[in-house]
């Protein structure tokens, strides 16, 4: 009987350390890029995309080569996301963007430069949401960022 309680319990200390070490294993996704995302990200002239509502005061500028023709040509149609998804998704990432603007010593401050100031609790309409989220995704892809729990997919 005691034998076959050590027994059960080497098992059971077995069984928890194989399922620890299974999934402590990255589960890191890499992500395909296609030739017109390559060369939207190997564009050097500057765009500059100004995301603004027509209902708010506010705006977004980005000046980011590349990204335009990323938008144009890669990226989802408007329509794709229903503004609650855009919302949702965008109000996550930018709590992880102004973390990763707060702490410039741990995140590249050339890529996080400025804290974007972005409320679930207005309105900003589809237009911006969807510039917004877009321009997450393509940030994300072109330099290998992770700014949320979901990997950037087109």
């Amino acid at each position: 009987m005691k034998k076959t309680y050590l027994l059960f319990k080497n098992l059971l200390v077995l069984a928890t350390l194989t399922l620890c070490i299974i999934s402590c294993g990255s589960t890191k996704e890499s992500l395909t890029i296609s030739s017109d995302e390559e060369k939207a990200f190997k564009q050097v002239q500057g765009d500059t995309i100004t995301i603004a509502s027509d209902k708010t005061d506010y705006e977004i500028i980005i000046i980011e080569p590349g990204f335009n023709v990323w938008l144009n040509s890669v990226a989802k149609p408007k329509g794709y996301y229903s503004q609650n998804f855009l919302e949702n998704r965008n109000y996550i990432m930018v709590l992880e963007w102004n973390n990763r603007v707060m702490q410039p010593a741990r995140f590249d401050p050339n890529l996080y430069e400025l804290q974007i100031n972005y409320t679930n609790q207005i309105d900003y309409g589809y237009e911006v949401n969807y510039k917004l989220y877009n321009y997450f995704i393509y940030f994300q892809r072109k330099y290998n960022q992770r700014l949320g729990p979901f990997v950037p997919r087109i």
